[in-house]
């Protein structure tokens, strides 16, 4: 697998940050945040986002958060994703 590095916070002080990646060969995109606390992932896990979906967050899922400080990152990550899948 290889990824293509997007960004990192900008406000990273060199411990665990929020980063974001493109695989290759895939286009998706890969995250890597702070883990959502207790409170944030049952309010996601009991909530019906969309009608007739499964509530609750599967075991091999997560919630993580992403600093809004990353939205321009993450929109270059999503334009990244966009030409390499040939979806634009």
């Amino acid at each position: 697998m290889n990824l293509t590095f997007v960004g990192i916070d900008p406000e990273t002080t060199g411990g665990g940050s929020a980063t974001v990646w493109v695989e290759e060969e895939t286009a998706d995109l890969v995250l890597q945040g702070k883990e959502a606390n207790g409170l944030l992932k049952e309010m996601i896990g009991e909530a019906e986002w969309v009608p007739g979906h499964d509530r609750g967050i599967p075991d091999h899922e997560t919630v993580i958060r992403i600093p809004a400080r990353m939205v321009p990152i993450s929109r270059k990550a999503c334009d990244v994703a966009e030409r390499r899948s040939g979806l634009r």
